[in-house]
C-alpha cells in the first residue's frame, strides 16, 4: 500500500502556482494551434479562391503575416518554459555539471532581461499605434493588435523562463 502524507502548509501553494502555470502553458499551445490552424485555413481558401474561382482574398497574406506573428511570439514563450531554445550543447556538455548548471542560469537571466528591455523599449510603439488608431492597409485591422503581440509573447516568455529557474533552483540536486 502507497502512503501519500499531505502536508499542506508545505505543498499546496506551490502545487496550486504550478497548476495555474501548466493551465497557462496549455492556453498558449491551444491558442497558437488555432493561430496557425486560421492562417492554414485561410491560405487554403485563399488558394481555391485565386486558382479555382479568380478572385483570391485581398487581405489574406497580411492576415496570415499577423496570425504567425501572434504565433512565433507567443510559442516562443513555451520554448522557453521547455528550455528547447537554440543553445551551443556540443561546448556545454563538454563542461563540468556545476559549470554547466552555471551557464544554464546565466542563459535564463539573460533571455529574462533581454525580453524586459525589449518590452520596455517596444511598448512605446505600441500605445502609439493605439492612441492614432493606425490599422492595416488590405483588412483594416488595428496594428495595435499584431504589434501587442511582440511584448506579451516577451513577457510571458520572460515569465515562464523565470518559473522554470526558480523551480530548477528549488529542485534537490544529487551531491
Amino acid at each position: 500500500m502507497i502512503s501519500i502524507r499531505f502536508r499542506p502548509w508545505k505543498t499546496c501553494g506551490n502545487h496550486t502556482r504550478m497548476i495555474a502555470i501548466r493551465a497557462l502553458v496549455l492556453a498558449i499551445q491551444g491558442l497558437t494551434a488555432v493561430l496557425m490552424l486560421i492562417a492554414v485555413a485561410l491560405n487554403a481558401a485563399n488558394i481555391v479562391g485565386r486558382y479555382v474561382l479568380l478572385s483570391p482574398i485581398a487581405s489574406a497574406e497580411e492576415i496570415m503575416l499577423f496570425l504567425l506573428v501572434g504565433t512565433v511570439f507567443l510559442g516562443n514563450a513555451i520554448v522557453g518554459f521547455e528550455g528547447k531554445q537554440l543553445r551551443m550543447d556540443v561546448i556545454l556538455q563538454a563542461l563540468p555539471p556545476a559549470l554547466r548548471r552555471a551557464f544554464d542560469i546565466a542563459a535564463d537571466l539573460t533571455m529574462i532581461a533581454v525580453c524586459v528591455i525589449l518590452i520596455a523599449l517596444g511598448w512605446p510603439a505600441v500605445e502609439m499605434l493605439a492612441e492614432f488608431d493606425q490599422r492595416s492597409e488590405a483588412a483594416e485591422i488595428p496594428l495595435v493588435i499584431p504589434q501587442a503581440l511582440v511584448p506579451v509573447g516577451l513577457g510571458l516568455n520572460a515569465l515562464l523562463v523565470a518559473v522554470r529557474l526558480i523551480a530548477s533552483l528549488r529542485a534537490p540536486r544529487p551531491c
